[in-house]
């Protein structure tokens, strides 16, 4: 039986401001989240919060490179200590974000500890970098770079801390409901990065789907995975409460069966969750979806 913990991650550094003069609500997530009893459905322990520094872009400018970079940098390593005294201890983090770029810390953390793989399961692949910003546009907000700057691409005060960069192999990194005809790609598939679209699930059924991408996520290749869910991979007609509600997400059920494939295998170490904003979300609606899919994953 798993030793769950729940901790909180309520960064939101990595997203631009809403509006002027305004922060990125997704701060709010996990206490949404909570809100909805999630510790005591999961039957978790109580792992407390990592503090995030505040969200203050000051006089950046777009060709800065990424901004709240130094305290991303802090964030990121506080967030692995505590993500790797749990792994190291045998327990299963869920983490509650937060943003995207709370994903940098369970990186780092995994790979303090040994070689482990990814499995994102997200509306985008979230590979900016400075490598293809002719295609996205520069690079700034680190909730759209993560992935791209846990491989190694981009700027090292991020994409190597510690020494330690790259921190996921492209080859450990599966990437789940990405919308058909994301322009990246073209260059996650060269450069060995497995995907799966909203099509290819649909296609082929989101068990096989997870099944078929769990080879190579186990000893000897790895030393098992962890599992990034980002509440924009639903599509907006279910989950409206995200800063970029694009069409053609997966519905709930695709969902569902990608994570009780993921989450239930042995190997998998832990999960994050992200992107949710409750700002956005007055009747709680979303809130209670994202919470019975996280339980559900666990049933």
């Amino acid at each position: 039986m798993r030793n769950l913990v729940l901790l909180d991650a309520p960064s939101n550094l990595g997203l631009r401001p809403p509006a002027p003069a305004t922060v990125p609500g997704v701060y709010k997530l996990a206490g949404a989240l909570r809100e909805q009893g999630l510790l005591s459905r999961l039957g978790a322990r109580e792992g407390g919060v990592v503090v995030p520094p505040r969200y203050d872009r000051g006089n950046w400018r777009e060709g800065d490179g990424v901004f709240h970079a130094g305290p991303l940098a802090a964030y990121t390593l506080a967030l692995a200590d505590r993500i790797e005294k749990h792994l190291r201890a045998g327990e299963f983090p869920v983490v509650l974000g937060g943003d995207c770029s709370i994903q940098l810390g369970a990186s780092l953390a995994m790979r303090r500890v040994g070689r482990y793989g990814l499995a994102a399961i997200d509306g985008s692949a979230d590979f900016r970098h400075p490598g293809n910003e002719a295609v996205n546009g520069p690079v700034g907000a680190a909730a759209g770079e993560e992935l791209a700057l846990a491989t190694g691409r981009g700027q090292a005060g991020l994409a190597d801390l510690e020494g330690r960069g790259p921190y996921l192999r492209d080859e450990d990194v599966r990437l789940f409901g990405l919308r058909d005809g994301d322009g990246d790609l073209p260059e996650l598939r060269a450069a060995g990065i497995s995907t799966a679209t909203v099509g290819d699930i649909r296609a082929r059924g989101a068990g096989a789907v997870a099944r078929a991408a769990l080879v190579g996520l186990h000893p000897p290749d790895t030393d098992g995975f962890w599992v990034h869910l980002d509440a924009d991979v639903l599509d907006p007609g279910v989950m409206p409460a995200v800063d970029s509600p694009d069409p053609g997400g997966l519905l709930p059920g695709e969902l569902a069966g990608l994570l009780s494939v993921l989450v239930g295998s042995p190997r998998c170490v832990g999960l994050n969750v992200t992107v949710y904003d409750p700002d956005l979300d007055p009747d709680g609606r979303s809130a209670a979806l994202l919470a019975d899919l996280v339980v559900g994953a666990f049933a």
